[in-house]
């Protein structure tokens, strides 16, 4: 579309680097922000970072030499140059460097990845906005009104109408930010958030590939990425659902424990109560002495005195 931006002698500027760094800078700051505001360490992001986007340019262009091996031997120069990516393997590498990195650092993953996902879905809108501006990653011919026309020079191709799968993605990856950020709200969604993002690329990636024209390794209208995809959205939504399953699960155990605990203290406080106040009918002159004195007359009492002292000095008197 408007890919060139300027150019200083032999550097020139293009709109697809400016958006896909647009979209690394935005994640970086969301996450780092969002960090601080759960406990954890800003720093600890944007170190990951650093390594993040370098492991993720080594994994894309990994995964599009195995899966276009048969090109890469015939041309071996795209091991090296800009052209042939492929957005998994940039995940994996990702995600494999997140792995090592917490584990080196003794961080938690889980909250670190529930972390991140979420910016990363932004990262990759902004990414799909300069495809648009580049024209790769187009749709097909459509005779539809919603449709884009790339004029010469993109890699699109030119004075035909497409449909637009750039800015459907990029619409899509928004909306799957804002899905996540709402989903994460939930205390009962953690340890799910990155799961749930890759569940939702997958459904995103697997439907807008069907409109895609620059589709390769075909299989009955289905690409390998498009299976790639459909796999990690269900094997996803499956993982999502059997930890909430669970997570439902011990809450309810631990809820009924609880209940059974109050009933037995219930239990027990009744049965000291009754026990008590059976003790007390049974023993009428205990409940009297309890904190009142018998009342005798006077002079009853300092006769029985007399006669106790006369019981014990006789004896005495005898012997």
């Amino acid at each position: 579309m408007f890919n060139r931006l300027f150019s200083i002698g032999p550097f020139t500027v293009y709109m697809y680097g400016v958006m896909i760094a647009v979209g690394v800078l935005t994640a970086v700051l969301v996450s780092m922000y969002r960090a601080k505001r759960r406990g954890l360490v800003p720093d600890e992001v944007l170190s990951f970072a650093l390594y993040g986007i370098v492991s993720g340019v080594v994994g894309a262009k990994l995964m599009y030499c195995l899966v276009h091996i048969r090109e890469v031997i015939a041309n071996p120069s795209l091991l090296w140059n800009g052209n042939g990516m492929l957005v998994y393997g940039a995940i994996i590498g990702a995600i494999g460097t997140l792995v090592l990195y917490c584990w080196k650092k003794k961080l938690n993953f889980f909250s670190y990845f529930d972390l991140i996902m979420p910016s990363i879905s932004l990262a990759q809108g902004f990414g799909r906005i300069g495809c648009f501006f580049a024209g790769c990653c187009y749709g097909k011919e459509t005779s539809s009104g919603f449709c884009l026309v790339f004029p010469e020079g993109s890699l699109a191709p030119s004075g035909v109408p497409l449909w637009p799968t750039q800015l459907v993605s990029a619409g899509w990856h928004f909306l799957c930010a804002a899905i996540l950020f709402a989903y994460e709200k939930n205390p009962a969604h953690r340890r799910t958030v990155g799961i749930a993002y890759l569940t939702l690329f997958g459904i995103g990636r697997f439907i807008i590939d069907f409109f895609r024209g620059d589709k390769q390794n075909v299989v009955r209208g289905v690409s390998l990425s498009q299976i790639g995809s459909i796999a990690v959205a269900v094997a996803g939504a499956i993982l999502i659902a059997v930890i909430l399953h669970r997570r439902a699960r011990n809450a309810d155990d631990e809820e009924s424990e609880g209940d059974e605990e109050d009933d037995d203290s219930e239990k027990t406080g009744e049965d000291g109560s009754a026990t008590e106040s059976a003790e007390n009918d049974s023993n009428p002159e205990e409940e009297a002495d309890d904190g009142f004195e018998k009342w005798e007359p006077d002079g009853v009492s300092e006769q029985a005195d007399g006669e106790e002292a006369e019981a014990e000095d006789a004896p005495e008197a005898k012997e």
